[in-house]
């Protein structure tokens, strides 16, 4: 098993607004790509202002990274995270083998 971090550093202000965009998502991502559940939406109380962390936990990490590429291709996702970008100023991944 795998921990996936999405790190992500929001525009200033719109951390929530980002959070909000990954809550609607989380349905379908979870339906795609981890067990129903193991998603959780992260945001800062102490790490750099306006952080958002995606965290989910993964079986297959090849189904994951096939799925990262798919990502543009599901309308209902892409729907939902419609202008993400323009909330975000950077980000990072972190992936973790669970012993």
């Amino acid at each position: 098993m795998f921990v996936v971090r999405n790190v992500f550093q929001a525009k200033p202000g719109k951390a929530g607004a980002l959070a909000d965009k990954f809550k609607a998502a989380k349905p379908i991502i979870e339906e795609e790509f981890c067990a129903p559940g193991s998603m959780r939406i992260l945001t800062d109380v102490s790490a750099g202002f306006w952080t958002v962390v995606i965290e989910a936990q993964v079986d297959d990490l090849g189904a994951y990274l096939g799925f990262a590429q798919s990502v543009a291709k599901n309308e209902k996702l892409s729907e939902v995270m419609a202008g993400y970008m323009d909330l975000v100023d950077s980000g990072y991944r972190e992936i973790f083998k669970v012993h």
